[in-house]
């Protein structure tokens, strides 16, 4: 009977790796523990909620890369979050798993993403640069893949559990006040805000348009109104006056029937098989009109709008110009912050805003980014000949991967400073 025995230098060996993983996991957990506390003390702890599921995206796309990778055979060395010096690391099999100081992205390492690497005759076998041109490219595109995967269920959970600005009910968000304590044809009816308007004269609205239009038609004619106030369905008349006897600002033409309330749209969640389906058209959608813009904003009328808004940034917080702004980290958690207060529908429509655009933005044909490595990929594939792999001279690729690097630096640089200087008006209202 054979048996294994374990070396005093084996055991000083696992001690010693033990330790290590004890004194990562203490860094690691300082380092939560700290910011827990700081989100505590100043009262951001939805903020750094919806930060923290950017962070999660950001190791989703990773992820995709990673799965693909080890599906392919290829070997991943390295799966981290962060950039600088590690805080926690473990090691299974081949890969070492870990969380680094700054958490501003992360990366897996595959070896042999190019030809100036160089390896060993093994681990040249299950390089990516050896692979197969399928694998290369699922590998490639299978973090901005991951992206819409993410938008797909963000908007699931939209469409679901919040719902949509309904087409066929409107609800009355508050009353006009009079001036001169003058009552209002909805005071003296008793309408009250929260209720939701869902019929006009015994007919269901089909639109928002047909409330205001009839009730604009209607001066000093009496109109029913079929409202849910808690639940409960009520027939409340009311009788439309004019805004010159009203005496209360309104947008409606002159002569035209008011009542005096503020209206809105309420949500209305969507069937399981709506909510499923949707998502694809206006992912769609999104698409289109992402790439539309960032093609509006790499053209020389868009950069030329850039150069502006940088140096007239005032005219850019609002409006028209502020198409042409970024968003740096700081905006972004901004952008968090502003949602967060709002409710979990402006969160869900943050993240999946900016899932679609990370996944188009990946998708460029420009090296660092993953559609850098699409078309290197296809180019190789293309100059194969013969079952000799051709691979492409990365060194001349260097430069061009320098300007890339410049451009997103600056794009950075500028948008932080813009971002803390004039900060963008906020979107949710």
């Amino acid at each position: 009977m054979n048996s294994e025995k374990i070396s005093v230098g084996d055991e000083d060996d696992l001690a010693s790796t033990r330790g290590k993983v004890w004194r990562s996991l203490a860094r690691l957990s300082l380092a939560i523990f700290a910011i827990a506390m700081v989100s505590i003390y100043l009262h951001i702890g939805k903020t750094l909620i919806v930060v923290a599921a950017l962070v999660a995206m950001i190791m989703v796309h990773e992820l995709g890369h990673f799965v693909v990778a080890k599906l392919s055979g290829m070997k991943v060395t390295e799966y981290f979050l962060g950039f600088g010096p590690k805080l926690f690391s473990f090691r299974r099999g081949e890969t070492e798993y870990g969380v680094k100081a700054i958490p501003a992205g992360g990366y897996v390492k595959i070896v042999g993403m190019s030809n100036i690497e160089e390896l060993s005759a093994e681990d040249e076998a299950r390089s990516y640069r050896n692979s197969s041109f399928p694998r290369r490219l699922a590998v490639s595109v299978a973090g901005s893949f991951m992206h819409f995967v993410m938008a797909y269920f963000l908007l699931v959970a939209l469409f679901l559990f919040v719902g949509v600005p309904s087409s066929t009910r409107i609800e009355i968000s508050a009353l006009s006040i009079a001036k001169g304590g003058v009552v209002t044809p909805a005071m003296e009816a008793g309408l009250k805000p929260g209720d939701v308007v869902y019929g006009i004269n015994g007919k269901n609205l089909t639109s928002p348009n047909q409330f205001v239009t009839t009730i604009q038609d209607s001066p000093n004619k009496q109109v029913s109104l079929d409202v849910y106030r808690n639940g409960n369905k009520m027939v409340i008349p009311v009788t439309p006056t004019t805004e010159s006897k009203l005496n209360v600002a309104s947008a409606s033409p002159s002569g035209a029937g008011v009542i005096g309330v503020h209206l809105v749209l309420p949500n209305e969640s969507l069937p399981i098989l709506s909510s499923l389906g949707r998502p694809f058209s206006a992912i769609g959608s999104y698409s289109s009109q992402t790439i539309s813009s960032l093609m509006s904003h790499f053209s020389l009328s868009g950069i030329t709008s850039y150069v502006h808004a940088l140096s007239h940034p005032a005219t850019t917080t609002s409006g028209p110009g502020a198409s042409v702004r970024f968003e740096s980290p700081v905006g972004i958690v901004r952008l968090a912050s502003q949602a967060a207060n709002v409710g979990i529908g402006a969160v869900l429509t943050l993240l999946f805003s900016i899932n679609v655009f990370v996944g188009i933005f990946n998708l460029i044909p420009l090296l660092p980014l993953d559609g850098g490595h699409v078309v290197i990929a296809a180019y190789e594939r293309i100059r194969s000949r013969k079952g000799k792999k051709y691979h492409a001279d990365m060194m001349k690729m260097i430069p061009v991967t320098y300007a890339v690097l410049l451009v997103i630096v600056l794009l950075g640089v500028t948008a932080l400073y813009l971002d803390i200087t004039h900060p963008l008006a906020n979107p949710f209202g």
